[in-house]
């Protein structure tokens, strides 16, 4: 396996670490920041949007790290990851996500779900740069966590 491809997984398994950190309340806001480039793409079926990796999106993160606490997310696990490389600083990364979730009535429900990231790989640094995911509103209300 080429070193990058380590390396992009070694990547994720911080990200997924850091997430389920900040699911028990230990939000790692400098590794999020540092995950992403200085501005960054989310497309998604409710469109595209683009984030400038500044104060705004640090005051975002500890927010969007209680939103999924206020669901029931209990944990997220990586299943699965796909590498491309797309040129020698670029690559395309399919993660595929286990989530678990404590619903209001005390039962567990859990939800696959594939997202496709983008990073550049640059002073020794991968930086993800956009992202692509599902239907994630529809997805939790289907699961009665909305």
């Amino acid at each position: 396996m080429p070193a990058i491809n380590e390396s992009i997984k070694n990547f994720f398994t911080a990200y997924e670490s850091r997430f389920n950190a900040a699911l028990n309340g230990n939000d790692d806001i400098d590794g999020v920041v540092n995950s992403f480039a200085s501005c960054f793409l989310e497309a998604s079926p409710a469109g595209i949007n683009c984030g400038k990796n500044d104060e705004s999106f640090r005051a975002a993160i500890p927010k969007g790290n209680a939103f999924y606490k206020s669901v029931g997310t209990k944990s997220m696990k990586i299943t699965g990851i796909e590498i491309t490389t797309l040129d020698e600083l670029h690559f395309m990364a399919k993660v595929y996500w286990h989530s678990v979730y404590e619903k209001a009535d005390k039962t567990d429900v859990a939800i696959d779900f594939p997202v496709i990231y983008f990073l550049q790989s640059g002073n020794s640094h991968l930086k993800i740069f956009l992202y692509i995911t599902g239907d994630e509103e529809k997805a939790l209300k289907e699961n009665g966590l909305l």
